[in-house]
């Protein structure tokens, strides 16, 4: 079997091909995280490619080439949020719960989860996606996903037998994207001064009261 080589004609052994792995990623990760970073502080459209290249210390030809330029990056961020794992694995735990007031526990502590590790996204996309429409697509894709959760946490609200008199899953989804939907933890935590476990107990409280029968 013919052995593998470089430009150069060397030979190119496992421990170089994973060394070079390394580097790719961590370049990725220095380029998508210097990103995520100036678009919050500065905005997605102040920003330009050569400033996430100073901060990733890359050059900008690399910030095109790796990351896809500000439009790939803000794609790539958007998909990390609303497509992170934890939301999947939260997906399946409440498949498996039989207690209603769990189910709103589970979705309570994801969405505060959420907010916290990916708030700056969240605030960056919905900024922007009125005046871009590569935002605007990407955040109609984040919300279609986030209300495909929320739905199915409705659906298994429904289907326990556990929602008030005239609501069915249709209503449930809108009530609980109320209260848990882009809003609820922005308004109460960043314009109200309120904790994240402050804002997490009221809007559990408030949506079990709105929801479930007595």
């Amino acid at each position: 079997m013919n052995q593998k080589t470089d430009a150069a004609g060397k030979p190119v052994t496992q421990g170089r091909s994973s060394r070079r792995a390394e580097y790719a990623e961590a370049t990725r990760k220095a380029i998508v995280d210097a990103a995520r970073r100036l678009f919050f502080e500065k905005g997605y459209f102040a920003t330009r490619v050569d400033d996430i290249a100073e901060v990733a210390r890359v050059s900008p030809a690399t910030v095109y080439s790796v990351g896809g330029g500000k439009q790939g990056l803000l794609r790539t961020l958007i998909d990390d949020w609303s497509d992170a794992p934890v939301v999947d694995q939260a997906r399946r735990r409440i498949g498996e719960l039989d207690d209603p007031a769990e189910i709103l526990r589970a979705v309570a502590a994801l969405t505060r989860s959420m907010r916290q590790d990916y708030g700056d996204i969240m605030h960056v996309v919905l900024a922007a996606a009125p005046h871009d429409e590569t935002a605007s697509e990407a955040l109609a894709t984040a919300t279609a996903r986030y209300r495909g959760g929320t739905a199915f946490v409705a659906q298994r609200l429904a289907d326990l037998g556990a929602l008030r008199e005239g609501i069915d899953a249709d209503k449930a989804l809108d009530i609980l994207w109320f209260y848990f939907g882009y809003s609820g933890f922005f308004t109460l935590v960043e314009d109200n001064g309120w904790t994240y476990a402050q804002a997490e107990q009221w809007l559990l409280d408030a949506c079990c009261s709105a929801l479930l029968k007595a």
